[in-house]
């Protein structure tokens, strides 16, 4: 059966490849242990094997398909680091066929180059290939070693992400799990390992609406490094920052300040109060000022901004100050703080911040691109996400060849002022109009946004005209129900007199 299922997989290649564009760094011959890198696709991380081209077997028929394997491999890397992708896609083509001739569809190598091959696919966007030939990579190794064999990894993560990408979070749940269990299996239960299959599954629980498995996953990966890092360990910082962020995605505010303090802690017994790398923390927790916790486990707190300002006065301080730190880190203080005070509605103090930034990034001419990507178009200071599903709906009405869930859009226009306030908000489109919730949900959304204005020649004008469009998902029985419960409300028409 496998068999049959490569060679038709096989056949398809010349299809397959019209949609590569990059592909993972997996050796295409040695039964060695890879030495796993990730890298980021999206919000995920698909795995990739680094190992060395296979060794010139005499013994192996067809040796020079051999030495033109190790050649079109090494030809394959140049490619895709130097981003010419439409040449390193007709090489992976030529590396798989070459890797079948030699070891056959059904080998361990030819696994690997599926999983080549299907990471190239997700990069792309081709996530049904994708998850077909990392599939197939996965019953080749359960079928060659075992069901929880350390091989199985790499192509669970990759279908994980795949699946995730395409809309089936429920089902890469599932993968990401199978593959954090592997890892268990085989490297224990406290390996750092998998603290990126963690993390993906983490964001996979996130979308699928369950903050609190997500949060458990974000905890699992604390007690890993935890564990691992002793004390106030600079090695922490990263994953210390990751967790931050996922707590304020989840909402658990006070949770993100605790975990930003503690890096501040750790930063500030080991450089000193005044390094360089307290700016990042500290802007970060300013920020998380903009929010109010959401947690359920949270207890009463006061909703003002007023206590963040002394972090981001504090990183600004550092910047102007620290012979380390460049124009650049000055600049992005700089607007930090102009957004707290445009936050606060303070415009006069915010525009000074703003202004003082503009002028950092117009003093070279090198500088003027940065200066128009940060300050010369909107960006929301408090964006919040707008649910992809409305009434009943929800992740797992994703099926396939399921009819009864359908798209839906809602369009709004609106102006911005020159404070970074929303006005003249107004909707544009909404199909079907029957579902208010989601209706009401971007209109309060809309009305509780703040920007950071557009500038030009370092002062903030209006910016008119915007748009926002937003597509989710409802339920057709449940639009059949609701219209039939409307006509149902409604009088008949009386019909004329004829007399």
């Amino acid at each position: 059966m496998i068999f049959n299922r490569i060679l038709q997989l096989f056949a398809l290649l010349p299809l397959a490849f019209s949609a590569l564009a990059i592909a993972q760094d997996d050796e295409p011959a040695t039964d060695d242990p890879a030495n796993d890198e990730a890298i980021t696709v999206l919000d995920q991380t698909v795995p990739v094997a680094e190992e060395g081209p296979p060794e010139e077997d005499p013994a192996i028929e067809g040796i020079d398909d051999m030495q033109l394997l190790v050649a079109e491999f090494e030809r394959f890397k140049e490619l895709k680091a130097n981003g010419v992708l439409d040449q390193a896609e007709n090489v992976a083509k030529r590396m798989i066929e070459l890797s079948i001739r030699i070891f056959g569809p059904t080998s361990n190598d030819t696994a690997r180059a599926l999983n080549n091959l299907a990471v190239v696919q997700h990069e792309t966007g081709n996530y049904e290939a994708a998850q077909q030939n990392f599939s197939a990579a996965i019953e080749i190794i359960e079928t060659n070693e075992d069901q929880l064999n350390e091989a199985l990894i790499n192509p669970l993560q990759g279908l994980g992400a795949s699946q995730l990408e395409s809309g089936r979070p429920d089902l890469a749940v599932r993968s990401f799990g199978r593959a954090v269990h592997i890892s268990h299996v085989n490297e224990g239960p406290h390996n750092l390992d998998q603290i990126v299959i963690l993390e993906a599954l983490a964001e996979t629980n996130l979308r699928l609406g369950s903050a609190e498995d997500a949060k458990y996953n974000q905890d699992m990966i604390y007690a890993l490094n935890i564990r691992h890092y002793a004390g106030n360990s600079m090695a922490m910082l990263p994953s210390l920052m990751r967790r931050a962020a996922w707590q304020r995605r989840t909402g658990y505010i006070l949770d993100e300040r605790a975990t930003y303090r503690r890096v501040i802690r750790i930063v500030e017994s080991v450089n000193g109060k005044d390094h360089i790398t307290l700016i990042e923390p500290l802007m970060k927790l300013g920020e998380s000022y903009f929010f109010v916790d959401t947690s359920e486990s949270s207890s009463y707190q006061a909703a003002t901004a007023a206590s963040g300002e002394m972090y981001f006065k504090r990183a600004v301080r550092i910047a102007a100050e620290n012979p380390d730190a460049d124009w650049a880190i000055l600049a992005k203080a700089k607007i930090a703080l102009g957004d707290y005070y445009n936050f606060r509605s303070n415009p006069n103090r915010a525009r000074s911040n703003y202004r003082s930034a503009w002028h950092l990034m117009s003093a070279e001419e090198d500088r003027l691109e940065i200066r128009k990507r940060v300050l010369e178009v909107l960006t929301p200071l408090n964006e919040d996400t707008i649910p992809r599903f409305a009434g009943e709906a929800n992740s797992a009405d994703r099926q396939p060849d399921d009819n009864n869930l359908r798209e839906g859009r809602i369009v709004v226009s609106y102006d911005v002022d020159a404070r970074g306030r929303v006005t003249s908000l107004k909707f544009v489109e909404a199909n079907p109009v029957e579902f208010d919730d989601m209706r009401r949900y971007i209109q309060r959304e809309m009305r509780t946004r703040i920007f950071r204005p557009r500038f030009e020649d370092a002062e903030p004008v209006s910016s008119p005209n915007q748009m926002l469009s937003h597509t989710f998902y409802y339920r057709k029985d449940e639009l059949d129900e609701m219209r039939a419960e409307k006509a149902a409300e409604s009088p008949p028409e009386e019909e004329p007199d004829q007399t």
